[in-house]
């Protein structure tokens, strides 16, 4: 799926919302494309509220003439609870002769950030970001600069830690790579109490769903599966993050 960040002039304002196939928590917008791009925009819009309306009340549709972001948009609701309905009940629904495909949006929408007070301005969360990452790259000169500048004058560029010859004693311990995409995923970060019930609830209604398995001696991680890794991928990008009481889920792909 692309990733897409749109302004739109508002009287108000302008009004932001980005989409991404990346890590999405459940919120109250849902990005919606793979719509059918010969629909009159308004038209489009008018009937996405009309569809989605049943699932509570819509603060905004969001849709664009823009080449760039045709056959696409955004519904904002005013609970999560409807959003994450509509997602689940919405899925692949033929609309226009095309089947949805429907996600979370990456961020809220600027509608949802005035109501809720973390709205940022456009050009002050670009200074912000701005600042950001120049102070990230400072501290990484500054490190470079303390632990290297010696090695660097005289042999080059300093190597990375899994790069450094091994010389005895205890060996580092060097993070290991992922595990490529596969059909079953690794849960962690979970609370102890959590139920295999409860996990299978939050996974099922995912297409593709086969079974949730749960270690009793080791509490927190979990394993489901699916039956194809286009499946998994789709699960675990749409629950990444969602919380079970106080704990963000952490989702990647199990070994095998």
């Amino acid at each position: 799926m692309t990733a897409a960040e749109v302004d739109i002039g508002t009287g108000a304002g302008t009004e932001t919302a980005t989409a991404t196939a990346t890590d999405s928590p459940p919120n109250m917008t849902i990005y919606i494309n793979n719509l059918n791009e010969k629909i009159k925009l308004d038209e489009l819009k008018k009937s996405l509220h009309a569809v989605f309306s049943q699932f509570g009340k819509i603060l905004e549709v969001l849709a664009f003439k823009t080449l760039k972001h045709k056959g696409q948009a955004w519904v904002v609701f005013e609970e999560a609870a409807s959003a994450a309905s509509a997602l689940r009940q919405m899925q692949g629904f033929p609309f226009y002769d095309k089947p949805m495909r429907i996600q979370y949006a990456k961020t809220k929408s600027d509608i949802i950030a005035k109501a809720d007070g973390t709205f940022v301005p456009r050009e002050k969360r670009k200074r912000h970001e701005e600042r950001a990452g120049k102070k990230k790259r400072e501290q990484q000169e500054a490190m470079q600069a303390a632990l290297g500048p010696a090695y660097a004058g005289a042999y080059g560029p300093m190597p990375s830690l899994s790069q450094v010859p091994y010389m005895g004693g205890v060996r580092p311990i060097l993070p290991e790579a992922p595990a490529p995409p596969n059909n079953i995923l690794f849960i962690q970060n979970l609370p102890h109490d959590t139920s295999q019930m409860r996990l299978q609830m939050l996974f099922c209604q995912h297409v593709g769903f086969k079974e949730v398995r749960m270690i009793e001696a080791k509490p927190g991680i979990a394993f489901v599966e699916y039956s194809n890794e286009m499946q998994a991928t789709f699960a675990m990008q749409v629950l990444q993050g969602y919380k079970i009481g106080d704990n963000p889920m952490l989702i990647s792909y199990a070994k095998k």
